[in-house]
């Protein structure tokens, strides 16, 4: 398995799961630190490290072929490495554009290219951790909704396009409390009140936590839970796209 994004948050505890279930795992991320100590935290011999730019094809093709030559095979790809950039359209610095484009739908397409011919040959499984801000009216982070949408757009395309042999899904988190929220751009108060906007539109009335949204990853990497299920973007959201 490779999981992006594997240091901290949704990625991290995507891979602690696959590890507890007898995985062996390639943990990719642009920290290397991060991820030393969720390895050796979480899996031993059979996590492996490797820090990556995904958004480069090189890095990439890189982390893959990592996999591969430790492990023998790649039959599984979570594509979770994220980046979040909020502001008025009047406000938003296109360089933000350019930056989550390159991780949110670049980063999954060099991956996917990058192990397809390993996911072909084992009858692997993709799964995209997009947002429910790619399909919901999201002012003031419209870019980022953007980006995200053409990641659900890809999710459902590439599942017929690679079909029968590799299933690709994608899960859809609301709010979930990762590291990412100290980190999209915005001003200490603006962030503040923007977490509390968030859960009051949240029907469950709190944010998720990394734990929430891996179990419906694993499941859907997993032939025996989801052998039927392709092309589905899965809200986990505490209702918050109901």
């Amino acid at each position: 398995m490779v999981v992006t994004g594997a240091g901290t948050g949704i990625g991290r505890a995507v891979a602690r799961r696959l590890l507890a279930a007898g995985a062996s795992v390639t943990l990719v991320g642009r920290r290397a630190e991060a991820l030393r100590e969720a390895a050796d935290a979480e899996g031993g011999e059979r996590a492996q490290v490797h820090p990556a730019d995904v958004s480069a094809e090189h890095g990439a093709r890189s982390a893959v072929e990592a996999a591969v030559a430790r492990f023998g095979a790649v039959d599984g790809l979570v594509n979770n490495a994220g980046l979040a950039r909020f502001a008025p359209i009047e406000k938003a610095d296109l360089a933000d554009l350019e930056a989550m484009l390159g991780v949110n739908l670049l980063g999954p397409v060099h991956l996917i290219r990058a192990a397809l011919p390993e996911l072909r040959e084992r009858q692997g499984a993709v799964v995209n951790v997009s947002s429910v801000g790619g399909a919901l009216a999201m002012p003031g982070r419209s870019l980022y909704g953007a980006t995200k949408a053409a990641l659900n757009s890809l999710t459902r395309s590439l599942a017929r396009e690679l079909a029968p042999r590799v299933r690709v899904n994608a899960i859809l988190p609301g709010p979930v409390d990762t590291p990412m929220y100290g980190d999209l751009g915005l001003d200490e108060r603006a962030t503040r009140d923007l977490v509390a906007d968030m859960v009051e539109a949240t029907p469950l009335g709190r944010f998720g936590t990394p734990d929430d949204i891996a179990g419906w990853v694993c499941n859907l990497l997993d032939p025996e839970a989801s052998g039927w299920v392709t092309g589905a973007l899965v809200a986990i959201d505490g209702g918050r796209s109901a």
